[in-house]
C-alpha cells in the first residue's frame, strides 16, 4: 500500500465588496478543509467626491493575516480573488497612483450613456460579448480619459485582484477571468478589445499582458517573502470571485445553472465557448472567462446588496437586526405583494435603500412595503423572480432548459430566498457550499501544484468535503403573474437606460 500523502496547505485570499478573509486550505489527498485565519470589513468611501476602495487598508489586513498563517504552518502557495470590473493604476515605478475607484460611483452611469451615444450599444456588445451595465470598468476608464487628468501619470492598468498579486510577486499582468469582467476584453478571442477602446478614444497603452488562471508567477517577495512566507509560491487563481465560486460548485448534474450569491448574484451556465449573438445581446447576457477554457454565460443581478444597504440604513436609524432576524420578519409577510426590478439604477449607489424601494413601488403602482418585514420580503421575492427571468432567457438563447440550480456563497444560507427561487423557477435548488469561492481559489492552486488532476477532480473533492441542502419547488400560479409583472418593469427600466428601444 502506498503511503498516504502529506497534507498540503495553500492560502486563499478572498475579498468581497462587503468583507474579506484569508483562508488556509489544507488538502490531505481526500478532503479539502478550510480554516479562516481572519476576516475584515470592506466597503467603498467617498474621497474627493469619488467612491474609492481602501486598497492600502485591505493590503494591510491581507499582509498581516498571511504573516500569521505563515508563522503557524508551511504554506505552499497563495492566490487572491476579488470582485470584478474595478481596476487600479500603477505608475512607471510600480507604485499605486491612487485608491481604485468603485463601480458604484454615479460617474459610471453618465459614462455608459456617453459610450452608447459614441459607438452604440451594439458595438459595445459585439466587441466584447459583455453585458452592458453601468458597473463595467470600461465606463470608469472612459470617464478617466475624457473628464479627469487621472491617466496622466499612469503606466499600467491592473484589475483589483492583480494589484494584490503585484504586491505579492511584482507581477504586472492581469488574470483572464478578471479581465473578462471589464467590458474592454473579448472573452471569445482572449484579447483586449482595442478597436472598441480606440473608437471611444480611450488609451490602450495601459493594458497589460493577460495570464491564464493557475499560472505560477514566482515566489512571494518583500517582507513576507523574506519572512513567514519564504519559499511560498504565488499562483494566480481565478481572480474574479465568481469564477472561483463556479470552480468550487459541485453541480447537481447536466443542465445545471449556478448562482454565486453575495453582494451580487451572478447567475448563468458554464459552457465550452462564448455565445455572443443578437439573441444574447438582446437579453443582455454576458460572457465571462472561466478556468481551463470554460466560459460562463450569465447575468449580473444586483443581489443581496439591496438587503445589505437596507440593514445598514435601519442600523443608522437605531434598529440593528441580523440577517437571521430580517429573514424571520420577512417569512411572516405574505409573498409577492410588492415587486421591484433589482437591476434598476435606483438601487445601484449606496444610500437609504428602504426609501428607494418604497419610492420605486409607488412610482410603478405597486403596494408600498412599509414595515421592515415587508421590505425584506419584497427584496427576496424580486430576486427570486429575477432568477426566473434569467433562467428563461438562458434557456431561450442556448436551447437547453435548466434542470436545477446550484447556489453558493453567503446567500446559500438564506432558506427563504432558496425556497422562493425554487418556487419561482420550478427547479430544485441545491444550496452550498457557502465557501465555494475560497474552495475554487484553493483548488486552482492545488491543480497547479499537482495535488489535484483537473477541474472534475476538484469538484469531486468539493462534493465529498461538505453537505448540500436541496429545496424542491412548490407550484403556485401567483408566481406566473408576478413574473409577468417583473418583465414589464425590466422592459421599462432598460428603455430608460438606453438598453432597449422604446
Amino acid at each position: 500500500m502506498s503511503p498516504r500523502p502529506a497534507a498540503r496547505t495553500v492560502a486563499a485570499v478572498d475579498l468581497g465588496a462587503e468583507s474579506g478573509r484569508v483562508v488556509a486550505a489544507t488538502f490531505d489527498g481526500h478532503r479539502l478543509d478550510l480554516d479562516v485565519v481572519g476576516r475584515f470589513p470592506n466597503g467603498a468611501r467617498p474621497v474627493d467626491g469619488v467612491l474609492r476602495w481602501e486598497f492600502e487598508r485591505l493590503w494591510g489586513h491581507v499582509e498581516e493575516q498571511l504573516g500569521t498563517l505563515g508563522r503557524d504552518r508551511s504554506v505552499a502557495s497563495v492566490g487572491v480573488d476579488t470582485w470584478g470590473v474595478d481596476y487600479g493604476l500603477l505608475r512607471a515605478d510600480g507604485s499605486l497612483l491612487d485608491e481604485p475607484t468603485c463601480y458604484r460611483d454615479p460617474r459610471q452611469v453618465r459614462a455608459m450613456a456617453e459610450a452608447i451615444s459614441l459607438v452604440g450599444r451594439e458595438a459595445l456588445y459585439a466587441a466584447t460579448g459583455c453585458q452592458t451595465m453601468e458597473i463595467n470598468g470600461v465606463f470608469a476608464l472612459l470617464d478617466d480619459a475624457h473628464h479627469t487628468d487621472r491617466l496622466a501619470d499612469a503606466a499600467t492598468l491592473l484589475m483589483v485582484p492583480d494589484l494584490f498579486h503585484h504586491r505579492l510577486s511584482g507581477l504586472r499582468a492581469t488574470e483572464h477571468t478578471a479581465a473578462s469582467t471589464s467590458g474592454m476584453y473579448d472573452t471569445a478571442s482572449g484579447t483586449w478589445a482595442t478597436g472598441l477602446l480606440d473608437a471611444l478614444q480611450v488609451p490602450t497603452h495601459l493594458l497589460p499582458e493577460v495570464v491564464a488562471p493557475g499560472t505560477d508567477v514566482g515566489p512571494v517577495v518583500g517582507a513576507l517573502g523574506e519572512g513567514p512566507l519564504a519559499g511560498t509560491r504565488v499562483v494566480v487563481p481565478t481572480g474574479h470571485d465568481t469564477a472561483a465560486a463556479v470552480v468550487g460548485t459541485p453541480f447537481g448534474g447536466p443542465g445545471g445553472l449556478f448562482i454565486s450569491s453575495g453582494t451580487w448574484s451572478l447567475m448563468g451556465v458554464e459552457r465550452d465557448e462564448a455565445l455572443a449573438t443578437p439573441a444574447t445581446a438582446a437579453a443582455n447576457l454576458t460572457n465571462e472567462g472561466g478556468y481551463a477554457g470554460t466560459v460562463r454565460l450569465l447575468r449580473n443581478v444586483m443581489g443581496l446588496w439591496i438587503l445589505q444597504e437596507c440593514r445598514r440604513q435601519w442600523a443608522r436609524e437605531g434598529t440593528d437586526l441580523s440577517y437571521t432576524d430580517l429573514v424571520e420578519l420577512a417569512t411572516a409577510e405574505p409573498p409577492l405583494r410588492s415587486v421591484v426590478n433589482p437591476n434598476a439604477t435606483d438601487f445601484l449607489a449606496p444610500g437609504d435603500m428602504p426609501s428607494r424601494l418604497r419610492a420605486y413601488c409607488a412610482r410603478h403602482g405597486d403596494p408600498v412595503p412599509e414595515t421592515v418585514g415587508a421590505v425584506v420580503r419584497c427584496v427576496i421575492d424580486s430576486l427570486a423572480l429575477t432568477y426566473r427571468a434569467t433562467a428563461e432567457d438562458l434557456a431561450a438563447v442556448t436551447g437547453e432548459p435548466a434542470t436545477s440550480i446550484s447556489v453558493t456563497g453567503g446567500g446559500s444560507q438564506n432558506a427563504l430566498l432558496a425556497q422562493a427561487t425554487a418556487d419561482a423557477t420550478g427547479l430544485p435548488v441545491h444550496c452550498g457550499p457557502v465557501e465555494a469561492t475560497a474552495l475554487g481559489n484553493a483548488g486552482v492552486q492545488l491543480i497547479a501544484l499537482g495535488e489535484l488532476a483537473d477541474l472534475a477532480d476538484l469538484r469531486r473533492v468539493v462534493a465529498a468535503s461538505g453537505r448540500l441542502r436541496t429545496h424542491q419547488p412548490r407550484a403556485s400560479p401567483a408566481w406566473d403573474a408576478a413574473a409577468a409583472r417583473l418583465r414589464q418593469l425590466m422592459t421599462a427600466d432598460d428603455q430608460a437606460r438606453g438598453l432597449r428601444d422604446g
